[in-house]
């Protein structure tokens, strides 16, 4: 798992069946200071995650595949959580 920003919307005019009704989007990885760490990765959101907010995304691939119910589905990274504050009290 890992701290990412949502960074922008993957458009395509083809995609793989299991994606369909998907939303796709890229998040680039962060350190705790909030600076980019890695390479962006293309993710799969289910919680409807805004521009620049701050997620939680698992490279769980085996997961991922469940939740758009292909096991043969390329689907890998996936947003599982949104981060609201980064200590109790403390909004992002």
């Amino acid at each position: 798992m890992l701290i990412a920003r949502v960074e922008g919307n993957v458009v395509s005019t083809r995609k793989h069946p299991s994606f369909e009704g998907w939303r796709l989007i890229i998040c680039q990885p962060i350190n705790k200071a909030g600076e980019a760490e890695g390479a962006p990765q293309v993710v799969i959101d289910a919680h409807g995650a805004a521009m620049h907010q701050r997620v939680i995304i698992s490279s769980d691939g085996a997961a991922a595949r469940k939740a758009v119910s292909d096991q043969k589905s390329p689907a890998r990274w996936m947003i599982i959580g949104i981060v609201d504050e980064t200590e109790p009290g403390v909004p992002v």
